[in-house]
């Protein structure tokens, strides 16, 4: 049968490639229907007849909206989505919304290009090709718009992300007495806010992301058994964290003066999410007062790490406090400092020692040993 009716359409079906296929006519009319279902016969046997993808009339733009709004919105941060949506606009400032079929490898590898000659990073310009080369396969595994990836055919520049960088104790008290902010009261009134050393403290001795900390809640806070629960952290999956001492006295010292308006461990005064540009610009503003250079907020995770791994904790625990998937990403906080080291060197002195402790107990031993002829 190759017409048959669903409601008031007349819909089709036929075998192309060894394959059923059925496709409405979109018309109403019978005989209409029969005359596209004997077009789409004659194109077949000629050859002429491609099956059309729903996102043969879709743009560049659908694209990166949908990725957008099904991708980004329920799976990152919301600092993360910012920066998708930042991206999106970028790209379609240069490809402008073109159709889906003209995004060609060489016009993903002339954008590349640009990116690199208005001076970004690697790691930015890679990230923007990420975005394309993921947006491309949801459409074609999920949303079945088309059948070919055109931004896997353009080279991945290789990035170096790992930073050697983090705290030293002389550099974190000094970190966080900038962090201290005062604001001018009644009569010039100096009143000290802790609200972002307080952030820096945790960052240091949790190791958590700088959006869990600000998305922490006081339900996830259990003074009792001394742990913060990460609900939803980066990879989608909700880790336990044991509190160090100095955290736990900096929560329950919080925990008795609570915002009543909210339920964030760190709300601003109105009681609401601090907008992470505050946080950043409060943090930068302190590095510039204490006189430490290259330094991120981001640093203060890996001072935590760095710090474990030199104290001798191993990674397999370094990477569940971290709540990485697998312990490979951990091995980038494994910056050992001589120090730490120095155990492992120290071995062969002990080796050492004890050989030459041994040496005149063995001659002895064949002294006595030894017959007279």
């Amino acid at each position: 049968m190759g017409l048959y009716k669903r409601g008031q359409v007349w819909w089709m079906q036929f075998t192309y490639q060894g394959r059923l296929v059925r496709k409405s006519t979109e018309v109403s009319d019978k005989k209409l229907a029969g005359k596209i279902h004997a077009k789409v016969t004659t194109q077949i046997a000629e050859g002429k007849w491609f099956e059309r993808l729903p996102g043969e009339d879709k743009t560049l733009g659908d694209l990166l909206e949908r990725y957008v709004s099904d991708h980004s919105v329920p799976n990152k941060a919301p600092s993360t989505v910012r920066l998708d949506r930042a991206i999106v606009k970028d790209i379609l400032a240069y490809f402008g919304d073109i159709p889906l079929k003209e995004v060609t490898p060489n016009r993903i590898s002339s954008y590349k290009s640009v990116c690199r000659a208005k001076g970004l990073a690697p790691s930015s310009v890679r990230y923007r090709l990420c975005v394309l080369r993921h947006a491309f396969n949801l459409a074609i595994r999920e949303w079945e718009w088309v059948k070919d990836n055109p931004a896997t055919r353009v080279s991945k520049d290789k990035v170096d992300n790992a930073r050697d960088r983090w705290l030293t104790i002389e550099e974190e008290e000094r970190l966080l007495n900038a962090s201290v902010l005062y604001a001018t009261g009644e009569k010039n009134v100096k009143i000290p806010h802790y609200w972002a050393q307080e952030i820096v403290i945790v960052a240091l001795n949790t190791g958590m992301r700088q959006d869990e900390i600000l998305s922490l809640r006081w339900p996830d806070v259990d003074l009792f058994r001394k742990t913060v629960a990460i609900i939803r952290s980066k990879n989608g999956e909700k880790r336990t964290i044991p509190m160090s001492q100095r955290v736990f006295e900096l929560l329950k010292e919080k925990a008795r003066v609570r915002n009543i308006r909210s339920d964030l461990v760190f709300a601003s005064e109105a009681g609401t999410k601090i907008h992470d540009r505050n946080l950043r610009r409060a943090f930068f503003n302190a590095l510039e007062r204490s006189g430490i250079a290259d330094f991120k907020f981001h640093d203060l995770r890996h001072t935590f790490a760095t710090r474990l791994v030199q104290a001798g904790v191993d990674l397999y625990t370094v990477s569940k406090l971290l709540g990485h998937k697998d312990i490979k990403m951990s091995q980038r906080y494994a910056h050992h400092c001589p120090e730490s080291l120095r155990s492992g060197v120290a071995v062969l002195d002990r080796i050492s020692t004890s050989s030459a402790q041994s040496a005149p107990e063995m001659a002895k031993g064949v002294t006595d040993c030894s017959v007279t002829p």
